[in-house]
This record gives C-alpha cells, sequence and structure tokens, in this order.
C-alpha cells in the first residue's frame, strides 16, 4: 500500500509564518516543519500559543511527532523547535550548512555557547540525504541563496521550499542576507522548478500580493513556471540577479531579526543568563556617521 501524506498548516499571522504538521496516515508517524515561538520584542514577552496549537493538532490525531525540521535559521520569526521537543521528545533537524550561518553571527553576537560544528541541532542534513517518516520518505534539497543553509524537504509529491519561492503573485525570497546570493537563490529555484510539474510546493511565508484578499501557501511547479512574477520561464539568470539585487537595496530589515537570528543559529535556544540570572538578546551598534561615533558611543575623543 502506497504511504500516504497528511499535511495540516498552522499560519502566523503576526509573522506571516507557516507551519505544517505533516504525517504518514497509517504508521502516524510526524514532523513539524517550520515551528513558531511567539515572541513581542518590545516586551521581551515569550509565548507558546502557536506551538500549543499544532501540539494539540496532533494529539488530536493521535501522532508521534519524530522530527522538528527547519528550513534554515529564521530573521522573522524565532524557532518553536525547542518547545516542540520538550513536550515530545522530537529530533531538531536542519542542513549541514548551518555551520556557516553559525559562522558569520557567532562573532557578530559574541555568541561563544554557539557550538560552531552545528551540535546544537540533534541533526544536520546532508544534500540529497534520505530519511523516513514512518512509511514516508523524506528528501533533503539544499536550496542556498536566501541564505547559506536553506534546504527544501520532498515527501512525495509535495516539497517544502522554506525561504526560496513565495506564491507566484508575489516572487521570490530576498538574497541580501549576510552569505546571501542572488545568483546563488537562481540555481536553487530552478532546480525546484524542474521538478515535475504537477509538483505541489508548499511555502514558508505569504504576505498577500497586491489585488489578493486571502492568505496563500500552496501552489505547483507550473504555476510557478507560468506566473512567478520575479522567476517565470523566460526570465535569464541575469534578469533575475539584476532585479533581485535592486529590489532587496530597497528592503528594511525585518522587524525581529536581531532576536531571531541569536535564538535560530543556536537551534531555538535563548542566550545564556548574565549573572543577575535574566536571558537578555544583543543589538549590536553600529554608527552611520563614523565621525561622530565618538560622542555617540559615550566617549569624550579628541577636541
Amino acid at each position: 500500500m502506497t504511504p500516504l501524506l497528511e499535511i495540516r498548516a498552522f499560519f502566523d499571522e503576526a509573522t506571516k509564518t507557516v507551519t505544517y504538521l505533516v504525517w504518514d496516515a497509517a504508521s502516524r508517524e510526524a514532523a513539524v516543519i517550520d515551528p513558531v515561538l511567539d515572541f513581542d520584542f518590545a516586551s521581551g514577552e515569550v509565548d507558546t500559543r502557536s506551538v500549543e496549537q499544532l501540539l494539540a493538532a496532533a494529539s488530536e490525531q493521535q501522532l508521534n511527532v519524530a522530527w522538528a525540521l527547519e528550513t534554515h535559521a529564521h530573521a522573522d520569526h524565532l524557532s518553536g523547535a525547542p518547545y516542540v521537543k520538550a513536550k515530545t521528545g522530537a529530533k531538531i533537524g536542519i542542513g549541514e550548512h548551518i555551520r556557516d550561518v553559525q559562522k558569520i553571527f557567532r562573532p557578530i553576537f559574541n555568541a561563544t555557547d554557539v557550538n560552531p560544528d552545528g551540535s546544537d541541532f540533534d541533526h544536520l542534513f546532508k544534500d540529497g540525504e534520505r530519511f523516513l517518516l514512518g512509511g514516508l520518505e523524506i528528501e533533503v534539497l539544499h536550496v542556498p541563496g536566501h541564505t547559506p543553509a536553506d534546504v527544501a524537504y520532498r515527501i512525495g509529491d509535495a516539497v517544502f521550499v522554506g525561504d526560496t519561492l513565495f506564491m507566484p503573485d508575489y516572487g521570490t525570497a530576498r538574497a541580501d542576507f549576510p552569505g546571501g546570493d542572488a545568483r546563488q537563490l537562481y540555481h536553487s529555484m530552478r532546480r525546484l522548478l524542474d521538478l515535475p510539474p504537477q509538483t505541489r510546493l508548499f511555502m514558508c511565508h505569504d504576505y498577500k500580493a497586491p489585488g489578493r484578499d486571502t492568505y496563500a501557501w500552496e501552489t505547483t511547479v507550473q504555476a510557478q513556471r507560468d506566473q512567478n512574477v520575479h522567476l517565470k520561464d523566460g526570465v535569464t539568470e541575469d534578469a533575475f540577479v539584476a532585479m533581485r539585487e535592486a529590489r532587496d537595496a530597497t528592503l528594511s530589515a525585518p522587524a525581529l531579526l536581531m532576536p531571531s537570528i541569536q535564538v535560530n543559529i543556536r537551534a531555538g535556544r535563548f542566550p545564556p543568563a548574565e549573572a543577575n540570572g535574566v536571558r537578555y538578546m544583543m543589538v549590536p551598534v553600529k554608527v552611520k556617521d563614523a565621525s561622530a561615533a565618538p560622542d555617540v558611543l559615550g566617549h569624550a575623543g579628541s577636541r
């Protein structure tokens, strides 16, 4: 009997993130893809309501959650993977190139507690690696460009693409984060669009393109090839790179960039507590006018 893949999506409107609960209908073994931990940056408050919602759904379906799978170290939301692991015993998995991302950000945040070998995570997937979820086979595809570590998870005719593609009317992911590369992103997306036309593609985000009233996160390879406003068939690599780099130059940083990166390179852990028992997020300070730096940073400077 052919294994049956079941998929349930959970949309977090605050971060425009889609988390997926996927499972093998026969064995009831499940994985959570890109779980969200609710975090209010202004107050520093953490809430587990989004994770609790998907865990409640898993319980209702009598599922055994075996994996918390990350498509990359997100810059727009904090990972709920440790909470999933604590509640279910699931292993946290991500692409092996997370080590490259940790190498970039470890010195920026002075995150000396981050293990540079990626061992904060339970498993680092190689490109092309396959593993079982009950009777379902999952294939890992390395799709860098948005970040060096992005992966997609292919299960039968379904692919969870992470931050590579968006819905056809919205386009493609940005490639201007440290380690990002628009040319790499082009090749990664073409790899996905070379899959069979009927392959279902599941997005990690949706921002509602102008003129669309509802959120959406499922499409197909054929729809992307025919309609993607950035990458439909006929768009050359050079044209895409020029468009992507020009567009990225106009984009502001994600609202949760600073806390998200610090937490997500630690596999969802918060930074260690200080001597007073409180955990803090760091914000590296940059002075736009270098000549004003001594005064701005609280030094007398030369007069």
